[in-house]
């Protein structure tokens, strides 16, 4: 029997860790800040993709979580009993998946079309369960959501009619402000007033939206300047990343998730290679000021300036750091994200210590 590792020292590499008093205290500020701000706080589980992480932040505050997949929706329903899935569910396979999530779960859909809300209706009345429904609206990323106030009146009076669907209001998600939070003023301005065009046109229409939803994690510490917003919905800010450090919407001290990896190679000369590449990392760019693919926990201004697969290059070109086959190092990847779905398993570190393992259950699409 394989003797499970209790210290970093023995976990073999590349391993995603998670610094559990980091992870922790990044929820206690969220959870504070908005109840200082009177904001619903709704974290996107699509960042961890783990129900117990989810079930945490439901005890640190958060009214449910947001996910962005029927299989996701199905790992968190355990856990938590109010999902938002804020991505148009189209297709009966994907509807019926979520129309047989537990009886108990208040499920509530994102969508921006009549094709997916009557889908949804016709499912719902299949299966004899009330779904609600948010309304999104393009806040200015050009993704996905209707394109104006009249559009999201047409889609919210039609909701408010279908059987078996409950109107619940709308939502954004401010993708495009990706600037330093220090920055983004006149981007904030623009986008509480197209929220205010909304939700008044829809007032005026007599659909008023219960619930606003948007946030993002680089907007989060300024959602409460959003005029009209009820609700939030970060994710990445459970674990940071180096985008989040490097646009001043977290310290680097509250960087909590990291990939172990060991030195393989010194060869080439002004680098070294480490055995976490684009599998551990991913190729994910920065997106700020600094470029490359991360940059090391413990020593912030060396960064993985390459990836292969299996293979991350360090620039060693502006440090006289000079590392030795075999010593370990912990890299921050630009997006956390797109890492952790690489992930089988997160272990949960104090220190040195092993202290928890979590299976990353929510990747995939799930059995069939």
């Amino acid at each position: 029997m394989t003797k499970n590792p209790m210290t970093l020292d023995e976990l073999e590499t590349p391993a995603a860790v998670v610094d559990v008093d980091r992870m922790h205290a990044n929820l206690r500020r969220a959870a504070e800040y908005c109840r200082a701000h009177g904001l619903a706080w709704r974290p996107h589980a699509k960042t961890h993709k783990i129900p117990a992480l989810a079930a945490e932040q439901v005890r640190a505050g958060a009214v449910g979580v947001t996910v962005a997949t029927p299989r996701e929706a199905e790992v968190m329903a355990p856990a938590v009993d109010d999902l938002l899935l804020a991505y148009p569910p189209v297709g009966r396979a994907k509807l019926d998946r979520l129309m047989a999530l537990p009886a108990r779960v208040r499920l509530t859909v994102g969508l921006d079309s009549r094709e997916a809300l009557r889908g949804l209706a016709e499912a719902a009345r299949a299966a004899g369960r009330r779904v609600g429904v948010l309304v999104e609206f393009d806040a200015g990323m050009h993704r996905v959501g209707v394109q104006s106030p009249g559009d999201a009146v047409a889609l919210a009076r039609e909701a408010a009619e279908l059987e078996m669907v409950d109107y619940r209001g709308v939502m954004l998600y401010p993708g495009h402000i990706r600037s330093r939070v220090a920055e983004q003023d006149a981007a904030l301005r623009d986008l509480s007033a197209t929220v205010r065009r909304v939700a008044d046109a829809l007032a005026d229409a007599g659909v008023p939206p219960e619930v606003v939803s948007g946030g993002s994690t680089p907007t989060f510490w300024r959602s409460h300047e959003i005029g009209g917003l009820t609700e939030v919905r970060p994710g990445t800010n459970i674990f940071n990343d180096r985008t989040t450090a490097e646009i001043g919407a977290c310290g680097w001290d509250e960087v909590a998730y990291s990939v172990l990896a060991t030195v393989v190679s010194t060869s080439v000369p002004g680098q070294a290679v480490v055995d976490a590449g684009s599998k551990a990392l991913s190729r994910e760019e920065l997106r700020a000021e600094g470029g490359g693919f991360g940059a090391l926990l413990e020593r912030p201004g060396v960064v993985v300036k390459g990836v292969s697969e299996e293979h991350g290059l360090l620039d060693l070109a502006g440090t006289d750091w000079r590392p030795r086959v075999g010593d370990r190092v912990r890299v921050v990847p630009n997006h956390v994200c797109v890492s952790v779905n690489l992930q089988e398993r997160l272990w949960g570190i104090r220190g040195d210590e092993l202290v928890a393992e979590w299976p990353v259950a929510g990747r995939g699409r799930g059995p069939l």
